[in-house]
């Protein structure tokens, strides 16, 4: 695991990214910096980072979001979510077709992520565990080939 800020004296953080995800796929990254303008937000989620911390988060929530990226998850600071859930709230829907062969649970799980709901929402709404949930979402990112559920949700939408 790398734990990336955006301003660095040899390169930036997303330049950083661009360099590991080809030589390490299955790397994960998470962001931790003063930088929350979209432009920096969504290039360095495009380019394979895993999650997106702001550094005024308490020094127990980047412990908790390196604990969830362990686990699967994609943490991200309330801010930096808002941004995202924005984003994806003025895009198409989800249209179901598949050719990545996800299972119908998979499609469920996808929904709901592109949705804006957190794991533990997404167990409820399922009546699943949340190590159910990151199980499927480990089966969607591996099926599509994609790092982090921005990827997925994008890929599945522009199929």
């Amino acid at each position: 695991m790398v734990i990336a800020d955006i301003s660095m004296p040899e390169m930036t953080g997303i330049e950083l990214i661009r360099m590991v995800k080809p030589l390490l796929p299955s790397s994960q990254i998470l962001v931790c910096t003063v930088h929350d303008d979209n432009e920096t937000v969504f290039e360095s989620l495009r380019a394979g980072a895993t999650g997106y911390l702001l550094k005024d988060a308490a020094a127990k929530e980047i412990q908790q979001a390196i604990i969830e990226v362990h686990h699967g998850g994609s943490p991200m600071s309330p801010y930096i979510a808002r941004k995202v859930i924005g984003f994806f709230q003025h895009q198409p829907p989800v249209t179901g077709k598949s050719n990545y062969d996800l299972s119908g649970r998979e499609k469920e799980v996808l929904d709901l992520i592109s949705k804006g709901l957190q794991y533990k929402e997404i167990a409820a709404a399922l009546d699943i565990s949340m190590e159910t949930v990151k199980k499927h979402l480990r089966n969607i990112y591996n099926k599509m080939q994609v790092s982090n559920r921005i990827e997925a949700i994008n890929k599945y939408r522009t199929q």
